[in-house]
């Protein structure tokens, strides 16, 4: 039972509600245009799950062997570093894990575009494996990017961008610049989380010699930063939300701005907690994005 704790723990199932944001929206989206599928939704979700976990696996064990999981880290113990999961064990994991994201991969986009169209299903793969790697490589190996300060850009991308638009495109086979313009939002609050999170360990990853934005720009700069990325991201769903008339998605606003003003007094040990807060308001205002849709 410890064992199946530790692996719960490993998991970080916190971290799911942001993955699943751009899922979300992307479907949202894709309802609009009445092309929803649930089997293609819901084989989207499982195979972003397994990207998720993956990468939460990976920078457990990369931020072991870079020696970043120490005494002084502020956020929660992680797996590896308390002995219950040993870094043997968690690279088997990653494997697994690489594998299920790939197989389910493949199987959703040939559920969305079938044999005969070879190019799609090809593109679709080609993003899968840049998914699986990305996801291991930002802590893992002889030069992590994530410890350069590039992290932000994986985010964005993986997280808003491709993923948006991604999810969009299996269901209707088209993009439209309201799709990258929600996409760059939901990439933005996603980049507006890892943030936070560097923000928290800013000390710990000066010490350790990992390049993070925080490190680089101090606190203070780093938190202006987080308000342009919060700022910029509410602006790009706005222009969505008059597009389409999706009105729900404000009532999500003011957990953003509430978010903002306890960045403002917060201190780095004490921004935890601003992590869930800005994961669960991405997820919240996706969310509405897809009922407000559904019961339009």
């Amino acid at each position: 039972m410890e064992k199946f704790k530790a692996w719960m723990h490993a998991f970080r199932l916190r971290t799911l509600p942001l993955s699943f944001s751009s899922i979300i929206s992307g479907a949202a989206l894709a309802s609009v245009t009445g092309k929803f599928d649930g089997a293609l939704f819901g084989l989207a979700l499982l195979t972003t799950l397994f990207l998720q976990i993956l990468s939460n696996l990976a920078n457990d064990y990369g931020d072991h062997v870079s020696g970043l999981d120490n005494e002084k880290r502020i956020g929660p113990q992680r797996a590896v570093q308390s002995g219950l999961i040993s870094a043997g064990e968690m690279k088997n994991a990653l494997v697994v894990f690489s594998i299920l994201s790939f197989v389910t991969g493949v199987v959703l986009v040939l559920k969305a575009f079938g044999r005969e169209q070879f190019l799609g299903v090809l593109l679709f793969i080609l993003l899968g494996l840049a998914s699986v790697w990305a996801a291991i490589s930002y802590t893992v190996g002889k030069k992590p990017y994530g410890y350069s300060g590039f992290g932000d850009v994986f985010v964005f991308v993986f997280f808003g961008l491709l993923g948006v638009a991604g999810s969009y495109f299996l269901f209707v086979h088209s993009l439209n610049w309201r799709v990258w313009m929600l996409g760059a939002a939901i990439g933005l609050f996603s980049t507006g989380v890892l943030n936070v999170n560097n923000m928290r360990d800013i000390a710990n990853d000066r010490e350790s010699g990992k390049h993070s934005i925080p490190v680089r720009l101090g606190l203070e700069k780093a938190k202006m930063y987080h308000y342009g990325l919060i700022s910029l991201g509410i602006v790009a769903v706005t222009a969505v939300l008059i597009h389409y008339r999706l009105w729900w998605a404000l009532f999500a606003y003011p957990l953003f701005v509430w978010h903002l003003y306890s960045v403002l007094i917060k201190s780095s040990k004490q921004m935890d907690s601003e992590l869930k807060k800005l994961s669960l308001s991405t997820f919240f205002l996706s969310f509405l994005l897809l009922l407000n849709v559904w019961f339009l």
